[in-house]
């Protein structure tokens, strides 16, 4: 059963064609990575998913009663407008206090309902708004490019908390990336997009697809990398060559 599907779908913007004949499953609790270089249509993409953008060609199709949550790109607070963790959380609709200790216990952040969004660090501030997304209790989890601005080590931590989100909710979870080169170990699948799905498969197929590296001008030395966490040291059956990544996973080819 898909939960949400795209069929041949266009979107236009301005009388240009940004997405052209993309076709795309979610299925229940799979990880989808989405790449591709700037201007490729893949907020377009999660807009037109939402719902938010109409298609020109196409449609998309969800389950009936799907539940979405949603994670936008960097959020700008202003800064000159004071507002609380857990008064944000109840924008734009009322939660309990219980729901809101839920969420935000979930994500790491117990106990900040207090504190003002604009004292918020970068890792906090998307913590928060992953927060918010799962007071619906999604289905599918979008988020788009949620790691940019953050460090390495910001960034690999808020990839183990999606991990951690899916193991425990079951959810979807649908990705767009702005790192053309390194994604979630736990994606099940990677979605490259240029205007149109270019090649998309298991990280390690994408990989080594000559459509993959023809995009990103890697030629033949380039290859996805991928994201591993410290946890990995615990499972025995993983192999020494499998870690590492955290550290080297970054160099841009």
């Amino acid at each position: 059963m898909n939960l949400i599907e795209a069929r041949h779908l266009c979107v236009r913007l301005g009388g240009a064609e940004i997405l052209h004949d993309i076709s795309l499953a979610v299925r229940p609790g799979e990880i989808i990575t989405v790449v591709g270089p700037n201007g490729s249509g893949k907020s377009t993409l999660l807009r037109a998913l939402l719902g938010i953008l109409p298609p020109a060609g196409g449609q998309v199709v969800r389950a009936p009663g799907l539940r979405l949550g949603y994670v936008p790109q960097r959020l700008q607070i202003d800064r000159s407008m004071p507002i609380t963790v857990r008064r944000f959380l109840s924008l734009p609709l009322r939660v309990t206090d219980a729901q809101a200790a839920e969420v935000l216990a979930r994500v790491g952040m117990e106990d900040s309902g207090a504190l003002q969004m604009a004292a918020l660090s970068g890792g906090q501030l998307q913590r928060v708004l992953l927060a918010r997304a799962l007071l619906s209790r999604p289905q599918v989890l979008m988020l788009d490019e949620p790691t940019q601005g953050l460090d390495q080590p910001g960034e690999a931590a808020f990839y183990r908390l999606i991990e951690e989100v899916r193991a425990n909710t079951g959810c979807a979870v649908l990705m767009v990336s702005h790192d053309l080169h390194v994604v979630m170990a736990a994606s099940d699948r990677v979605v490259c997009l240029n205007g149109h799905v270019c090649c998309e498969g298991t990280p390690q197929v994408v990989s080594s697809a000559p459509e993959y590296r023809a995009l990103f001008g890697l030629g033949t030395q380039g290859a996805l990398a991928l994201y591993r966490h410290e946890h990995d040291h615990d499972h025995p059956h993983v192999h020494d060559h499998d870690h590492g990544h955290d550290h080297h996973g970054h160099h841009h080819a």
